[in-house]
This record gives C-alpha cells, structure tokens and sequence, in this order.
C-alpha cells in the first residue's frame, strides 16, 4: 500500500473541490430557503453544512463562490439583505426536487415553483419552509462569515435555530426522529448521492456511556490477528473488563467451540469470534479467543 501526498497550492481551485468534495463524504443537505429586501424568495441546497451547537442550537451552512466567474450565490446574497433562513432537511422523496432547485435559475426566479414544492410560511421568521420536508428549522442568521474573495471561497452562514417543524410521520413511537423512517440522503462527490436506509444503517455501542479496555489491553495474539478487522478490534476494546477464567472454562465446554478448538491452528477460533462480534455477542467472542491463550 503506498500513498500520494498533494500540497493543495499546487493545484487547481477545481482539483481542490474535487479531493475535498469527494473525501468529506457524506455531507449532510442544507435545503436553504431565503427571501430578498423585496420579498423574493429563492430555495437552494448546501452541502458544506452541519449542526455546531445544541445549546444555542446552531448550524452553519457556506455558499461557495462560483468556480468559473466568482460569482456570489444568491442565498448569501439575501442572508446579508435579510438575516434569516430555513434550513429545510431533504430526504429521499424529496431528491429529485431538491437536485432541480440547484439549477442556476436568475435572480428572482423563485425555485419553489420550478421544482414543484409547497412553500409553507413561516411562524417566526419572513422565509417559507419546504412543506414537504421531513423536518424544518428556521433560523435567525447570527454572523456571517467571509473565508475568502477569491472563486470557490466558501462564506460561512451562522444560524441560529429560533422554530423547529417536524412531520409526525418521521417520529417513533416515543415521540423521537426515527433513522429508519426519516430515509435521508447526503452527497458525496461529483453528481453522487448516498442514500441513509436499510442495510446502510448499523448501530454501534457508545463509549461515552461506558469507558471500554481500550485495543492495547487486549492479548497480543488477538492484537495480531490475520483474521479480525480493525473494526473487530474497536468493537472488542468497547467491552468493560476481560473476560474471568470462569466464564472462559464455561464456553470450552461448548460444541462449536470444541469443535474450533480442535483445529491445528487459531484460525478457526477467530473466525467463530467474528461471526459472533457480527452478531452482536461481544463478551462471548472475547471470551472464545481468550480461550486459545
């Protein structure tokens, strides 16, 4: 395996883009609806956006200057006219659409209409929201941000959340935003989307909720392995303590194991704890490999 190492100044402002756009990935969307000083709205998406804070509850979204003429983006254009904004969260019913409103309409042209969308007015702030998006948030722009005047220089948006709209459709059955139903989409590079559902999404246990051994307590012959995955590894070095001598003597008794065990080497013992770390059963494969030390 060998790597390339690129200083970003010796390249193009476009090459730039396509390394970054392609490597920080998936990007959440920031469906972004604003209204001019006249009362024009215009509805744009942003992937250079995230959550910064829950408390004040802000995101930050950044209209990049045009890479071919420098040119500002209409929602910057409005924010610095009209401080407020929503940022509308796109899911897969609403792609397409969302893809049609990027189109470099001119000024004025609302793109609500274009793309076929409810613009559904807001309760604290001048800009609709997107009614069919699965969750809502307007926001007040706190501060904005200019990282640069030259073409693909980004401006950072503040904005902080005031309202937040949330179809019930969307939520589980204590009242909390469902991973599975909210079925959302990110961007990756060039006309790429990903798509976060089904077999896409897994779960993986929080250290934050406990303090886990960590990799380097872990017997050198399982550190070593040929056969687990590194991911194997981390998910091991979650577990809160090593296993007892009871617990390893109670799964030798076991057919499987037995049968594992008989092997003329450890492959076979690793490969029987994979299985079980896929299937969640975490303290018994650490268990079964501690049996070969």
């Amino acid at each position: 395996m060998s790597t390339i190492s690129i200083d970003p100044t010796s390249l193009l402002q476009a090459e730039v883009y396509q390394y970054l756009s392609s490597a920080v990935a998936p990007r959440p969307i920031a469906f972004v609806s604003t209204q001019d000083a006249e009362g024009r709205v215009n509805l744009s998406p942003y992937s250079f956006f995230n959550v910064f804070s829950s408390n004040p509850p802000v995101m930050i979204f950044s209209p990049v200057r045009s890479g071919r003429d420098n040119s500002t983006k209409h929602s910057l254009d409005n924010v610095l006219e009209v401080p407020e904004v929503v940022v509308n969260i796109v899911n897969y019913p609403l792609v397409e659409q969302m893809s049609l409103a990027s189109t470099a309409y001119a000024k004025g042209v609302n793109e609500f209409e274009k793309a076929g969308l409810t613009a559904v007015a807001s309760e604290k702030i001048s800009p609709p929201r997107v009614g069919e998006a699965p969750v809502a948030f307007e926001c007040v722009v706190d501060q904005v941000i200019a990282l640069g005047q030259e073409p693909g220089a980004g401006n950072l948006v503040v904005a902080r959340v005031v309202m937040i709209h949330v179809q019930d459709q969307y939520l589980d059955t204590n009242g909390k935003l469902d991973a599975n139903q909210l079925d959302l989409v990110a961007r990756m590079g060039g006309s790429w989307y990903t798509r976060a559902s089904g077999e896409a999404l897994f779960e993986i246990p929080k250290p934050i909720r406990k303090q886990g051994i960590g990799v380097d307590q872990l017997p050198e012959h399982i550190r070593n392995s040929t056969v687990l995955t590194g991911n194997n590894l981390g998910r091991l070095g979650n577990v809160e303590r090593l296993p007892t001598a009871e617990e390893i003597a109670r799964l030798q008794t076991e057919d499987d194991v037995q049968t594992a065990l008989r092997k003329a080497d450890s492959t076979a013992v690793h490969q029987l704890a994979q299985r079980w770390l896929e299937a969640g059963k975490t303290e018994r494969a650490l268990a079964l490999l501690m049996t070969i030390e």
